[in-house]
């Protein structure tokens, strides 16, 4: 049994309906806190391009407008996690709903650069709440043979968040201008958050430990489960950039049909979340991530063998099925790296997952961007393929 997990939270068994219930509802609130927060972020990918530039910003200051989110998200983090061990899950969900809220109606009612920055830096800090606290509640409620299969599912909605939010959100700009679509997100955030204050969490929970986050990022387990993410996330965040380039360039994709590309690598990728929590269930998320990582890498040069817009989607789902293997699992996978540690502060740990991701996120784009302009998507996948597969191997052969 975990470290500082009640009998009644292993037992599925056990759990009464009225015990169910709020467990249930708090996923689907967390499901639903978190698409918002996608649709937030990504609906500011075709507004806030041509709303800077009417406020007279330079390419150069729209892409420290973009990077601003992700300063915020790595400073925040690793704090959200530890506060919320200490004061309850539910309050900080809350405030980060209404920081959500407040920063999308920042980016309503901007009308000089400074106010856009500022949006954009209070999104990036609701992000990390909703996040870290988010799954370290379902952490909390769920014991180690549910973690993976609810994890999936609120996967699988956040990933439709991340379909929907650029159409909704260009579609809206055009028909109402730049208010419409952050005033819609706003007021859904500012409901959500009303329901998470009626929300009465069940007692039956994991029991938080309140350590300091210097003790947890020691933590061997915890720290091997933050090398792995940050290796998955720097893959995924290289390849969004260097393969849109390349699809424009070798196949002469059109900007739609790139779209289309991802699009339908997302669309897979949201069936498969649910599956994928389950097998991470039966099988140990540990063993589940890094078989991801594994073919996530294997299948990054079949990539550049892609000859026809058809074979691009047919590929890149592929591998978008491979990198859904790497995320949903992982997620579990940091849960139980904490649990097996005997440190009951799930939201520190999800605080350090958050920032491992937000650094493969930084460093991807920036080393992928250079080797492809060095030598090419083709030789870029040949050598970013056997480094992934070696950090997979020393990971997995670790023993801790």
């Amino acid at each position: 049994m975990p470290h500082g997990a009640s009998p009644g939270l292993l037992d599925p068994a056990a759990q009464s309906i009225s015990t169910t219930t709020p467990r249930a509802l708090a996923v689907a609130l967390v499901t639903v806190a978190a698409f918002l927060d996608l649709v937030a972020y990504s609906i500011a990918v075709p507004i806030l391009p041509d709303l800077s530039r009417r406020l007279g910003a330079s390419p150069t200051t729209i892409g420290l407008l973009f990077s601003s989110f992700g300063v915020s998200l790595l400073i925040v983090s690793i704090p959200m996690g530890a506060i919320s061990d200490r004061v309850g899950r539910k309050f900080l969900m809350v405030v980060g709903l209404l920081a959500l809220s407040a920063s999308s109606i920042l980016f309503a009612v901007a009308n000089q650069l400074p106010w856009l920055f500022a949006a954009r830096t209070v999104q990036g800090g609701a992000d990390a709440v909703t996040w870290v606290v988010g799954f370290a509640l379902i952490a909390d409620l769920y014991g180690p043979k549910e973690r993976g299969r609810v994890m999936g599912l609120v996967m699988s909605g956040t990933t439709f968040g991340l379909m929907v939010g650029p159409s909704i959100g260009g579609w809206l700009y055009e028909r109402g201008g730049p208010g419409l679509p952050f005033f819609s997100v706003a007021g859904l955030s500012g409901l959500t958050a009303l329901a998470f204050v009626t929300l009465r969490l069940p007692a039956e929970h994991a029991d938080r430990e309140t350590v300091s986050a210097r003790r947890v990022v020691r933590e061997p387990k915890i720290l091997l489960c933050g090398v792995v993410v940050v290796v998955a996330a720097s893959t995924v965040a290289m390849l969004e950039p260097v393969l849109a380039l390349w699809l424009a360039s070798s196949i002469r994709l059109t900007p739609s049909r790139i779209g289309l590309v991802f699009g339908a690598a997302a669309a897979v990728a949201t069936g498969l979340h649910p599956l994928y929590g389950r097998l991470a269930d039966r099988f140990g998320s540990r063993l589940v991530t890094l078989i991801g990582l594994m073919l996530m890498a294997l299948t990054l040069p079949v990539l550049s063998r892609a000859w026809s817009f058809e074979s691009a989607v047919l590929l890149y789902v592929i591998q978008g099925a491979a990198i859904a293997l790497v995320v949903t699992p992982s997620l579990a996978y940091m849960a139980e790296s904490t649990s097996n540690a005997g440190v009951g502060s799930f939201g520190v740990a999800y605080g350090i997952y958050n920032v491992a991701w937000g650094a493969g996120l930084m460093v991807g784009p920036a080393v992928g961007g250079f080797l492809y302009e060095q030598m090419g998507f083709e030789r870029l996948t040949l050598v970013w393929m056997p480094v992934v597969v070696l950090i997979g191997i020393i990971l997995f052969r670790r023993k801790v």
